[in-house]
């Protein structure tokens, strides 16, 4: 997909998403240099969060895969920020707007963060509104890949919403969020994460380098999805359960649901969900950098492997002092000092790749796979209800 001509791809209805994938790397150099630009406006608007109040509550929102971005970087960032300063929660925008008397709270100072591709989202514009009818102190960062949407224009000219646009290339064009995942993830990553300017730049020239060879190496995923299959399961621990939502949502957004798909933690599976495997199932397994963690997702790919049930098993994972032993997308070395959030960036990429193969597979076009409009690229007919 990521050599044939424009000719070929057109007809295979897959031009666009083949593209957006294949483009990511490049996008996260220019998340980069956006965030270098803003660096200091972002630090002078946290810092001025910080003199106001002792504890503010930090929620990361959005709507389908733009609320597994919050999913995905939460966990590491937990780990890397004051939490005596900073409450971080990552809640979907479809949960505040139904049920916001349980997340928003008038008396506790909040920052509410909002991803968003277009911030067209019903959900999401009206999250924003009902924060601000209910929060006395709130704040936003916007982070979104579309300056026209709706949440871009509300965040003009207000002081106490800070506007990160993110690399025009990445509003993803296809009907599966791509690019613009993995950018707002990465720039929530840089805003938050402790570590300094020069540690962050070497880290995403790695995972540069490992996206660039997720495309070089489409060959080897192709073989991956050769099996006689019917199921595909993602799993993965801490951050990576967020990773493993959204892989396996694309899987079923490419193939309009022909592929049935589960997730889960590597731990949290064998509590009910590994019922979903059987010989007509492939499981995937993105193994976490952290050696403690690492142990837990190892594990399950060797129990799974001698159950001998799956008709395919793969760890996805960065090449560690121990590793699986069957069959594994493996990384190159240079990236174990790599963290999980950010490695979750050349990890989808293998997930991406997947569904996109996968799609055609099935005989699905990928840049328009609901033939029936049942679902759509921005969502459509949500009623929104007054509250009070």
């Amino acid at each position: 997909m990521f050599t044939v001509s424009k000719e070929k791809l057109m007809s295979l209805g897959a031009l666009i998403t083949t593209g957006e994938i294949k483009q990511q790397p490049e996008l996260w150099g220019e998340t980069l240099v956006l965030y270098k630009e803003k660096r200091q406006q972002i630090e002078a608007f946290l810092q001025n969060l910080t003199e106001k109040h002792e504890r503010i509550r930090v929620i990361f929102t959005g709507a389908g895969t733009s609320a597994y971005v919050g999913d995905t970087v939460t966990p590491y960032l937990k780990e890397k920020v004051d939490e005596k300063q900073w409450d971080l929660m990552s809640v979907p925008t479809t949960a505040i707007v139904s049920n916001p008397y349980q997340f928003l709270k008038s008396d506790i100072p909040t920052l509410l963060i909002s991803f968003a591709r277009s911030g067209n989202s019903p959900e999401s514009v009206t999250t924003v509104e009902l924060a601000e009818q209910v929060v006395s102190d709130l704040y936003q960062i916007t982070i979104t890949c579309s300056k026209d949407g709706k949440l871009a224009q509300r965040a003009q000219g207000d002081e106490s919403n800070l506007l990160l646009l993110m690399p025009e290339r990445s509003n993803d064009q296809g009907f599966a969020m791509t690019g613009s995942y993995t950018c707002m993830a990465l720039t929530a990553l840089l805003i938050f994460d402790s570590l300094s300017v020069e540690e962050k730049m070497n880290i995403v020239e790695t995972i540069q380098r490992m996206g660039k060879s997720v495309i070089s190496r489409e060959a080897d995923i192709k073989k991956m999805i050769a099996a006689d299959f019917e199921r595909i399961i993602y799993l993965g621990s801490g951050g990576f359960e967020g990773l493993a939502r959204e892989a396996q949502l694309k899987i079923l957004e490419l193939t309009a649901g022909k592929i049935a798909t589960s997730f889960d933690s590597s731990l949290g599976f064998r509590h009910g969900p590994k019922s979903f495997v059987n010989e007509k199932a492939v499981v995937f397994v993105f193994v976490s950098n952290q050696p403690y963690t690492r142990r837990y997702d190892l594990d399950i790919l060797n129990e799974l492997r001698q159950d001998s049930i799956a008709s395919y098993i793969c760890a996805i994972a960065v090449d560690g002092d121990t590793n699986y032993e069957g069959d594994t997308f493996l990384f190159d070395s240079e990236a174990r000092a790599v963290p999980d959030a950010y490695l979750s960036l050349p990890y989808v990429m293998v997930g991406q790749t997947l569904a996109l193969l996968a799609s055609i597979k099935v005989g699905n076009t990928p840049d328009t796979p609901s033939p029936s409009g049942t679902v759509n690229r921005v969502v459509k007919g949500v009623t929104i209800h007054e509250y009070k």
